[in-house]
């Protein structure tokens, strides 16, 4: 997740649970289907649950904990496993399985988004720890769609153009997996230092039209 922003309080413990929340599916998802599309792989490795702690990844805690401290960083669940040999078609399966994720995040969004648009004024009146605890799912989840549609190893957009292009670049960009945090980390971090954002212009047009699309004008 790129950086959310410095929080306190309420805002803190809700947005807390709003990641755990959306990541949790979000994994689940990448386990659930990989599995009926025939690899075990997740499935043996407990990861089709809804249990938060199957997800939990102790760095990508860490991580969050400083996002939402104002600390510029990444945070991130534990990576589902799955073998694309299991497939039928392994380069489709491939990119079906990491399709799950961020789409689980768009109907998160969609589904927590449903009383702000049907009952306002009820939203209006919820205690203050509910009206943070709806924006935050819906928010959290439109800003991890956008982030993970990145076509940069590891996030889920990388293995999703691999799968659309012609089958001429699977050989080409497949590989780049096995340096996928790496990558991630350089493009994030090294032009940074210098001065320039390359995750801003891919990030920003599409969250900013999620936005205007799901949340109530």
């Amino acid at each position: 997740m790129p950086f959310f922003g410095p929080v306190d309080g309420v805002d803190l413990l809700t947005r807390l649970i709003a990641f755990v929340v959306a990541i949790t599916i979000h994994e689940f998802m990448h386990a659930y289907t990989a599995y009926r599309l025939g690899d075990p792989t997740a499935a043996r490795l407990g990861r089709i649950t809804l249990n938060p702690v199957a997800h939990f990844d102790p760095l990508g805690f860490i991580f969050l904990l400083l996002i939402l401290f104002g600390i510029p960083a990444l945070a991130w669940g534990k990576p589902v496993p799955f073998n694309p040999g299991n497939f039928r078609d392994p380069k489709r399966g491939a990119m079906l399985v990491a399709a799950a994720g961020p789409l689980s995040n768009l109907v998160q969004a969609a589904v927590f988004v449903v009383p702000l648009w049907v009952a306002p004024a009820a939203v209006a009146a919820a205690p203050p720890i509910v009206q943070s605890l709806l924006y935050a799912l819906v928010g959290l989840n439109l800003a991890l769609a956008a982030f993970n549609m990145v076509p940069i190893p590891p996030l889920d957009g990388h293995k999703i153009l691999t799968g659309l292009l012609p089958d001429f670049w699977y050989p080409v960009l497949a590989p780049l997996e096995r340096y996928g945090f790496a990558l991630l980390l350089l493009v994030i971090f090294v032009p940074g230092f210098l001065g320039i954002n390359l995750l801003g212009p891919m990030i920003g047009p599409p969250l900013e039209l999620l936005n205007r699309l799901v949340f109530p004008s």
